[in-house]
């Protein structure tokens, strides 16, 4: 790539970076007890400006250097805390929270590529499961020092594009006639999302056990 291209680059990345800073700023002066819907706000848009500097500084790696992409992926799993175990017929893969639907296409975008990567590593290293008729229980966890104002609705949460990817690798269709969908919410020591597949007659056990070991846990 020529040096005025990759001047360019990052110079846009600087103009980001400039514009995330006064994100934080005005994040840190905020009143967030008087003005919380302007905080989310304030604070979401910070973190997908952050998320796109991101993916700006990837592109530029694999266009100007002799990085590998896949190399690179599996490094940016690790840092987003993606985590994949199967154990006893059940899958769990750990993410970081979902953004509100309304702001998440690019968050979830973001994290596709880095999932996708650390799930064809995992089925190479160990193998991954296959299954036709399946229940996908999404667990969306939050920090148990956070308000309650701050845990939202789960149709303010992206995850369709996430689950697409998942489905690629362990399912034979994602549709409604073969798998069941549920979510719940949960409290723990940091955020997080953590998505558990299992087959239809592994889910009540499932949920027994989980319901033990959690400080809380919502009613299905």
């Amino acid at each position: 790539m020529e040096r005025n291209i990759i001047s360019r680059r990052i110079s846009d990345i600087q103009n980001n970076l400039s514009r995330l800073n006064s994100n934080v700023c005005a994040m840190d002066s905020l009143d967030i007890q008087r003005y919380p819907e302007n905080y989310e706000t304030m604070s979401t848009d910070a973190a997908l400006r952050a998320e796109c500097i991101a993916c700006q500084l990837r592109s530029l790696i694999y266009a100007s250097t002799n990085v590998r992409k896949r190399e690179y992926l599996l490094k940016a799993s690790e840092v987003h805390g993606i985590e994949i175990v199967y154990e006893d017929g059940i899958l769990e893969i750990m993410l970081p929270r979902l953004l509100p639907k309304k702001r998440a296409r690019r968050s979830s975008l973001f994290l596709i590529d880095p999932l996708n990567a650390a799930l064809g590593n995992y089925a190479e290293e160990h193998g991954l499961p296959h299954f036709r008729e399946c229940v996908v229980c999404v667990s969306h966890v939050y920090d148990h020092e956070l308000p309650d104002w701050c845990r939202m609705d789960y149709d303010n949460l992206q995850q369709k594009q996430l689950l697409d990817i998942v489905a690629l690798y362990v399912m034979e269709d994602d549709s409604g006639l073969l798998c069941d969908a549920y979510n719940t919410t949960e409290l723990g020591d940091r955020d997080g999302t953590c998505i558990s597949i299992m087959k239809k007659g592994a889910f009540p056990e499932w949920l027994r056990n989980r319901e033990k070991r959690l400080k809380s846990i919502s009613d299905f």
